[in-house]
């Protein structure tokens, strides 16, 4: 594990990750990680990740962006698996503790989880897969590629940050 903005942690992948086959299938995975001091249910993650400010600035985008409203209704009903579809993405695998969403066009995947750690503490992850299909097979990612998963990797970093913030206020 790698320590990035204090207490955010490049991670390997868990075995039961609901991501894993993207790992397996070759295509670009990440993960993060970082603990929170209390313990913290699956629902209550998923919510404070996708209402935190930043979360809220990407809903804005994906509105007036690609026709893709949202709203912290149906935050509480994705979280609370009453829901299928939120903004660009719809769900594409639950578990008790994770939840795994694809965006409309299938080509990035956005995965939620936790996982009890010591004590009360809760291990929050966060991930994401790019998801290559057949007639990408022979491109090889150019520089738009490399500078867009810079960009990736620095907000996935700031979005686990802020939720984990947001829980640590909240509860």
């Amino acid at each position: 594990m790698t320590s990035v903005m204090g207490s955010i942690e490049k991670t390997k992948l868990p075995d039961e990750a609901l991501l894993q086959k993207y790992l397996q299938g070759g295509h670009y995975t990440d993960c993060y990680s970082t603990r929170t001091k209390r313990a913290i249910t699956h629902s209550q993650f998923v919510i404070a990740f996708y209402t935190t400010m930043l979360f809220r600035f990407e809903r804005f985008i994906l509105k007036w962006a690609v026709g893709k409203p949202s709203t912290d209704e149906e935050v509480e009903q994705l979280a609370g698996a009453r829901r299928d579809s939120f903004a660009a993405w719809d769900v594409e695998g639950r578990a008790d503790n994770q939840l795994l969403l694809s965006d409309y066009r299938g080509r990035t995947r956005s995965w939620l989880m936790v996982s009890p750690a010591s004590g009360e503490q809760t291990r929050l992850y966060f991930g994401s897969a790019v998801v290559r299909h057949q007639d990408d097979d022979e491109k090889k990612p150019g520089l738009g590629f490399g500078l867009l998963l810079r960009f990736h990797k620095l907000y996935s970093i700031a979005l686990l940050y802020c939720a984990k913030q947001r829980l640590e206020l909240v509860t």
